[in-house]
């Protein structure tokens, strides 16, 4: 797969997981909660999941999340920032 459509992929999938749960990742950098880097290395460790086609599905089927899925690459990171809120 391209690499840039990787990204977006990934991209998309991080943001779709902090929206359901209950995260608006552009808020918390406005505040300074989450860092443009924190955003993009985020993405990256996505990149690397085992399980993005699960992690797809449970976004479509799922409107509102308690917590990421265990597999989840960056489940400390979005902890932290549920835990700011």
């Amino acid at each position: 797969m391209d690499r840039s459509i990787t990204i977006k992929r990934h991209a998309a999938l991080f943001d779709d997981m902090a929206t359901q749960l209950g995260m608006d990742l552009q808020e918390a950098a406005i505040r300074g909660a989450l860092s443009f880097d924190e955003i993009s290395e985020a993405v990256t460790r996505c990149t690397g999941c085992s399980n993005p086609t699960d992690c797809a599905a449970r976004l479509q089927v799922t409107q509102v999340a308690k917590d990421a899925p265990t597999y989840c690459r960056n489940v400390p990171l979005l902890n932290r920032l549920k835990a700011g809120m």
